[in-house]
C-alpha cells in the first residue's frame, strides 16, 4: 500500500477542504471553491482561495498526533500493514473520535478499519468497578486504539460510554469517556491526576467531570469538547494558536499564553479566562506539575469565527516530582522555568493577567491543596510517593505566602 498523501477535511458544518503532501515535502490545505466561513478549520486559517502551505504538518492537523503510549500501540498495530507517516496518523485519529471539530476522511483510513465491526461501548460503572484478574486498560487500547483521536505521552484511551449508547453501530453522538493509566512506567498516577484536580475543583476552577476507579488505577474523564447533545465543540490548544507543531510545546512561556488569550478570546470571556488562567498556572506551581505545556491550555468555542471563544477547563494536572525529582516548568515563567523559583515568578504572571489581590487568589489555591490532600488521604497508600511530593511542592508555597 502506497503512503497517504491526500485526505478530505470536514467539520460540522460540511467539507471544508484538502490537505495533501507535495512532492517537494511541504504540505498544503486548500478550501474548497464553495467553503463557507464557517467551515474554517482554524481559529488561525480563515477561508480564502490560496492554499495554506507547510514545511510540516499545519499545527491544527498536528494538535490530536500520538504521543508516546497511543503512538507505540499504533506503530505495533499498523507496522505491517501501511507505510506509516504524519500523514497517516493525522487522518486515523483525525477519522475516530477526535478532540474538537476538524474530522478527516481518506479511502485509505476506510479500509484500514473496514474489518473493525461496529463500536460498542463501556459502561462507566464497569470501569470503575473493574476487578477481573484481566488487564482492563489493555483490553480498552486493544478495542478503541484505532479511534483514539487524542494526543499527549500518557497511556489513554477513548472509550464510548455504553450507558448512553442505545444503536451499538452508531459511531457518532456518543458520550465518550478518556480512560488513562500510569501502567508501570508512572506508578500512583491515576490517583496523583485524581487529587491534583480535586484540588482544582475545590478552588474552583472549571475541569470536566473525572472519576478514580476503585482498584485506583484508572482516572476516567468525561469529554469537555462536545456539547449536550454531544455534537463537536471547537478546541484548540495554545501550541496551534501560536503557530506551533507539537515538538515546540516546551518553547514559549506563561505570558505568551496570557497574550493568546487576549487576542483569541472573546472581548467578553477575556476577565474571566485571564482568572481561570492564572488559577491553572499558580495551582499546577503548588503541586508540583512540570509538565503544563502549550497543549495542556486551549480554548472552546462554538462559533467557527471564535466570537464566543473562550479558556477550556483545566486537564492533565498532575505532580511530576514524584517521578522527576528536580523537574522543571514546562514552560518559562517570568524568564524562568524553575519550580522553586516559580513563587515569586507567579507574582509576575498575576500582574501580566492583571490580577487583583493576588496573594488571596493564592491563599485559596493553597488551601484547596491541603483540602484534597487531606480529604484524600485514605489513597495514600495506593501511591505515598505522590503525597509526599505534593505535599513538599505545596507546603514551599505555604511558606513563601504565609498561609
Amino acid at each position: 500500500m502506497k503512503p497517504l498523501d491526500r485526505v478530505r477535511i470536514f467539520t460540522p458544518e460540511g467539507e471544508s477542504g484538502e490537505l495533501s503532501a507535495a512532492e517537494s515535502g511541504d504540505y498544503l490545505f486548500r478550501y474548497g471553491l464553495d467553503a463557507s466561513p464557517a467551515a474554517q478549520i482554524s481559529l488561525t486559517m480563515g477561508v480564502r482561495d490560496a492554499a495554506y502551505v507547510s514545511r510540516s504538518l499545519h499545527p491544527v492537523f498536528q494538535m490530536n498526533l500520538p504521543e508516546g503510549f497511543v503512538l507505540e500501540q499504533l506503530r505495533n498495530r499498523l507496522a505491517k500493514t501501511t507505510p506509516i507517516n504524519p500523514m497517516l496518523l493525522m487522518a486515523l485519529t483525525g477519522s475516530g473520535s477526535p478532540v474538537g471539530r476538524v474530522a478527516v476522511a481518506s479511502p485509505m483510513i476506510d479500509d484500514l478499519l473496514g474489518g473493525a465491526g461496529p463500536v460498542a461501548g463501556k459502561s462507566l460503572g464497569q470501569i470503575l468497578s473493574w476487578d477481573g484478574t484481566q488487564d482492563l486498560f489493555a483490553e480498552l487500547v486493544d478495542q478503541y486504539i484505532l479511534r483514539t483521536g487524542i494526543s499527549g505521552v500518557q497511556p489513554k484511551v477513548i472509550v464510548p460510554d455504553s450507558d448512553f449508547v442505545t444503536d451499538p453501530k452508531a459511531t457518532l453522538l456518543m458520550p465518550e469517556l478518556i480512560v488513562k493509566s500510569g501502567r508501570a512506567d508512572f506508578p500512583g498516577l491515576a490517583v496523583n491526576e485524581y487529587v491534583c484536580m480535586d484540588a482544582a475543583r475545590r478552588a474552583g476552577i472549571p475541569v470536566p467531570e473525572f472519576y478514580l476507579s476503585d482498584n485506583r488505577q484508572l482516572f476516567v474523564m468525561r469529554r469537555f469538547d462536545r456539547d449536550a447533545e454531544q455534537r463537536a465543540i471547537g478546541f484548540e490548544d495554545m501550541a496551534v494558536l501560536m503557530g506551533l507543531g507539537t515538538e515546540q510545546k516546551y518553547d514559549s512561556s506563561y505570558e505568551n499564553i496570557a497574550k493568546a488569550i487576549r487576542l483569541f478570546c472573546a472581548p467578553e470571556q477575556v476577565r474571566d479566562s485571564l482568572d481561570q488562567f492564572f488559577d491553572i498556572v499558580a495551582l499546577s506551581c503548588m503541586v508540583g506539575n512540570g509538565d503544563a505545556h502549550l497543549k495542556n491550555f486551549g480554548v472552546l468555542y462554538r462559533d467557527p469565527l471564535g466570537a464566543d471563544a473562550r479558556l477550556a477547563p483545566a486537564y492533565d494536572i498532575v505532580n511530576t516530582t514524584a517521578y522527576i525529582k528536580d523537574d522543571a516548568l514546562a514552560l518559562r515563567l517570568d524568564g524562568s522555568k524553575s519550580l522553586f523559583g516559580s513563587r515569586l515568578g507567579i507574582l509576575t504572571l498575576a500582574s501580566t493577567c492583571d490580577i487583583r489581590k493576588p496573594n488571596l487568589r493564592i491563599a485559596r489555591l493553597i488551601a484547596a491543596v491541603q483540602a484534597s490532600l487531606q480529604d484524600n488521604a485514605s489513597l495514600s497508600t495506593h501511591a505515598p510517593h505522590v503525597f509526599e511530593a505534593i505535599e513538599h511542592a505545596v507546603e514551599r508555597y505555604a511558606q513563601t505566602f504565609k498561609v
